[in-house]
């Protein structure tokens, strides 16, 4: 999910890495000029607008104290809790922490609903070729077949286990 360090680094210029440790919804640190009468510009940089909020999750069944920018709580706020705007903001809007909460999140809902491992079918919404050979597999296994199961006989698999279709 995360790209290694070494890729990560070329790629992405971190001049923010407080961002990383809250729910910044995509807000960094802006650069610009002071210009007074005498058109004397000096360098200057406004921060964005930081809290320390206690943001309770529903899945999680605890509050959690959050840094989170006053953007990310009124977007909160919109989706309605802070479980449904992890699952509905974008990985790059989210940042590392807000990926971390989100995993937290998608592991405490799939143990409450008791879902048993099925290979990335929960993690992608359309399943490549070999992840779908992989559950064609399981299925056939579960089913006492010899072989991987046909499309029906895994689809019919999935909605027994896991109720995802």
């Amino acid at each position: 999910m995360f790209p290694s360090l070494a890729w990560f680094s070329e790629v992405v210029s971190q001049p923010f890495k407080r961002s990383q440790y809250g729910l910044f919804h995509g807000k960094m640190k802006q650069y610009g000029n002071n210009v007074p009468f005498s058109k004397h510009k000096t360098r200057r940089t406004w921060l964005p607008n930081v809290q320390s909020k206690r943001i309770t999750s529903e899945t999680l069944g605890r509050e959690l104290k959050l840094k989170v920018t006053t953007r990310a709580l009124r977007t909160i706020k919109k989706h309605g809790g802070l479980d449904q705007y992890l699952e509905q903001t974008s990985g790059k809007t989210l940042g590392h922490e807000g990926m971390r909460l989100r995993l937290m999140v998608r592991d405490k809902k799939q143990e409450k609903r008791g879902v048993r491992e099925v290979p990335s079918i929960q993690a992608k919404s359309e399943l490549d070729i070999a992840d779908a050979l992989k559950v064609r597999e399981q299925a056939g296994k579960a089913l006492g077949l010899e072989g991987p199961a046909t499309a029906q006989q895994t689809i019919k698999y999935l909605k027994s286990v896991n109720s995802i279709i």
